[in-house]
This record gives structure tokens, C-alpha cells and sequence, in this order.
């Protein structure tokens, strides 16, 4: 790598410009510049899936003890305080997930399922025959959250502020590179929130996560209440946000690729394949934070011990020499080699909610609409250093047994 393609080479993830639209800028970072510098904010990037899956695979040189975004408040040695396991090493990372995931069961995520489809059609009777809605505001950035209340214990009337707070959380200002004002004030606040309906749950358990958690117990040890808040707020950030990305997504990018819709639209048993392609094509977590432990080359650059190194999960997905055409959006594709979860021990538990909460959502989708258009004019995006996704995506509808386009 020469100076002069170090000077051509330019990658801020602050940068509004960026969150519109990353993958020309990583595309660039994977053939020039696979080990990115950036002296501003005093990290190094990884843009190409080996070294990517490489650094998912080796907890032991790159630690997540400092968290997993480059924000001065979440990074270091106390971010395990607002984001749980997550900023955790072996062995605490293995000893809290290990007790998290005894409440955090397959079990018990599948018996969900009759519950999701319930709230998905309820929602849907209340918008779809309008003909037009707002995807993320009335839909998408509801339903997960019901579901998370749901499985935490929320209750119904505390869910819209929940979701707000957790939305001001993820917020990035332009030419403000760190959590603004109002994400710390909704993180306190949440915090304290949970502090209180883990106290009611001590004093009247029920049959929720909240409980479990609670009661959880390995080798003698439970989980400690600053524990399980912090838990809890990872739950309705991350659980609801990369799950309301997730689904936006899906439903934008199969409108901009109609040869795509078409396919699903004719077999819903290519939904599956269709959530998948996306979390590859356009991932709601683009990047997560690590730190070395020790000095070591990747592809030819020294990267000393003690650096601050972002994981390009968007970027890895989108490396040709593992997914071939991987600029195209195809539904049927082999995506068995993705990273959008991770991978080894911090592969993302919440992984098959999110998969079945946007099956679900589609299936029942698919169910009621013959086609669909989305207004590109009117749509916004979240603005974020590791979440990609929108906050508003207005759509018509033309449902079944329609011969109109609804809201035209």
C-alpha cells in the first residue's frame, strides 16, 4: 500500500454521507486499503471477510472488553455497564452468557411464535387497509418491540417510550462523534426503568425473561441486578433496533429489485431466503469494535497491542471473493459464509428471534399485498455508527382482490 492510496483512501463512520450509503467506501477499503488508519478518531479497519471472520474467531488477540462501538462514553474498561456481555472477555463472557441463555431458550423463543403472528396481524388490520403507512413508524419499529416487552416483561402502555428512548440511544448528530446529550439522558432513564421493574418482578415474579434472569443461577452464582439492567438495555437496543432494521430492509430492498419480489411473491417459501440475503446485502450491525491484546500483522500492516479496531461486518459481507456478484441482491443465493450475527463465542444469541420475528412479519405481508411501491423521496434513514437501517419508510399497498393501488 502506498502513501498515495493511503491519502485517496478516506473513512469517517461518523460521516452522514457514509450511513447513506457505505459500500462504495468499503468496496474501495477492500481492494486498496484492507487495513485502514484512521488517525482522527484512533482506530484501525477491517474490511475483508477473512480478516473480519478472523478476528470474530480470535477473542483471545481481539478482546471486546471495551465494548463494541468507538463512542468515548461506551468504549472501555466500563463498557460491560451498558452493554452487558457484549464487552465482555472469557471468563465473565462465558459465565453471563451462560446463565442468560438458561432463560433465553430456544423453548421459550418458540413458543413466541403464535404471539408474534398475532400482534403482526393485528397490526396489520390497523394499517394495511388505509393503503398507505409508514413501514418503520407503524409496523417495523412497533412489532419487535412488542415482542421484546413481551419476553422481558414490559408492560403495553411503557412500550412507545421504551422504544424512544431506545431510538435516542442509537442517534448519532451530525459533527457530534460520540453519544449526544439525549442518548445519555435516555440511557439513565432507561437504566432507572429497569431498576424498577426488576424490583416488581422480585416482588411478583411471572413467567418472563425479567424472572428468569432472576432466578438464574450457575456454579452458585446469580446474576447481580446491575447485571441483568444492563441486559435488558442491550435487549430493547440491540434485540429491537437490528430487528426493525432487518425488516425495513427487507422490504426496501425487494422493491428496488422487482425480478427479486417477484420470486418471493410467487413462492413465500423463499421468505427464509429472502430475510437471509438481506441481513447479507444490507446488515443492520455494519460494524462492531475490538481491541488487540497484542501486536500482530494482518494482510502485511502492523497492528501494535492496545489498538482500537472496528470489525467492517457490512463491508466483509459484501467481498466478492466470498460471495460472488455480491453487489446484486439475489434471494436465492448460499448465504451459509454470512457474518451479520458474528460468529464463535459472541455469535448472537438473539439471532433466531430476529429470523423468526421477520419471517412472520412477511409471511403475513406476503399473505395480504399483491405489490407494493415506496415513496424514495419521503423515506429517511437512521443515523449511526453501527446500526444501518431507516427511520421512516412510507409505502403503498395494492392488496389482494384489489384492482387499485391503494393510497394512489
Amino acid at each position: 500500500m502506498t502513501d498515495a492510496t493511503t491519502a485517496r483512501v478516506t473513512y469517517n463512520p461518523y460521516d452522514y454521507q457514509v450511513h447513506e450509503d457505505p459500500y462504495p467506501t468499503y468496496e474501495l477499503l477492500r481492494r486498496t486499503c484492507p487495513v485502514f488508519r484512521n488517525d482522527e478518531f484512533d482506530f484501525w479497519a477491517l474490511s475483508r471477510y477473512g480478516d473480519v471472520l478472523g478476528a470474530f474467531r480470535n477473542p483471545g488477540q481481539f478482546s471486546s472488553r471495551f465494548g463494541v462501538s468507538l463512542d468515548p462514553v461506551a468504549y472501555g474498561p466500563h463498557a460491560h455497564k451498558s452493554m452487558s456481555f457484549l464487552a465482555l472477555d472469557p471468563p465473565a463472557h462465558t459465565h453471563m452468557r451462560a446463565l442468560v441463555s438458561r432463560a433465553f431458550t430456544p423453548k421459550r423463543i418458540n413458543l413466541l411464535e403464535d404471539h408474534i403472528r398475532k400482534l403482526t396481524r393485528d397490526y396489520l388490520e390497523g394499517i394495511l387497509d388505509g393503503g398507505q403507512f409508514d413501514f418503520v413508524v407503524d409496523f417495523a419499529g412497533r412489532l419487535p418491540m412488542d415482542v421484546i416487552s413481551e419476553l422481558i416483561g414490559v408492560p403495553g402502555e411503557d412500550r412507545d417510550e421504551v422504544r424512544r428512548l431506545a431510538d435516542l440511544l442509537v442517534h448519532r448528530q451530525e459533527d457530534v462523534f460520540d453519544v449526544p446529550p439525549q442518548g445519555i439522558e435516555a440511557g439513565l432513564i432507561l437504566a432507572g426503568y429497569f431498576a424498577e421493574l426488576i424490583s416488581d418482578h422480585q416482588a411478583n415474579p411471572r413467567d418472563d425473561l425479567t424472572s428468569g434472569l432472576l432466578g438464574a443461577e450457575l456454579d452458585g452464582k446469580m446474576l447481580s441486578v446491575d447485571e441483568i439492567i444492563s441486559f435488558l438495555v442491550l435487549m430493547v437496543v440491540a434485540g429491537n433496533e437490528t430487528t426493525t432494521k432487518l425488516l425495513a430492509n427487507a422490504w426496501y430492498w425487494a422493491w428496488k429489485f422487482p425480478d427479486e419480489r417477484a420470486k418471493v411473491m410467487e413462492d413465500p417459501n423463499l421468505i427464509p431466503d429472502w430475510v437471509e440475503e438481506t441481513v447479507r446485502f444490507d446488515t443492520s450491525t455494519q460494524t462492531l469494535a475490538r481491541v488487540t491484546n497484542d501486536d500482530c500483522t494482518i494482510a502485511g500492516v502492523l497492528v501494535p497491542r492496545n489498538s482500537r479496531v472496528l470489525l467492517l461486518v457490512g463491508s466483509a459481507n459484501r467481498d466478492e471473493d466470498v460471495f460472488e456478484g455480491a453487489c446484486e441482491y439475489r434471494v436465492t443465493r448460499d448465504n451459509s459464509k454470512l457474518l451479520s450475527f458474528g460468529n464463535g463465542r459472541h455469535f448472537c444469541m438473539g439471532a433466531s428471534l430476529a429470523r423468526l420475528e421477520a419471517k412472520i412479519a412477511l409471511e403475513e405481508l406476503l399473505g395480504r399485498v399483491v405489490d407494493y411501491e415506496v415513496d424514495e423521496g419521503r423515506m429517511k434513514r437512521v443515523h449511526s455508527i453501527n446500526v444501518r437501517g431507516f427511520a421512516r419508510l412510507p409505502t403503498s399497498v395494492t392488496l389482494k382482490g384489489s384492482r387499485l393501488t391503494l393510497g394512489d
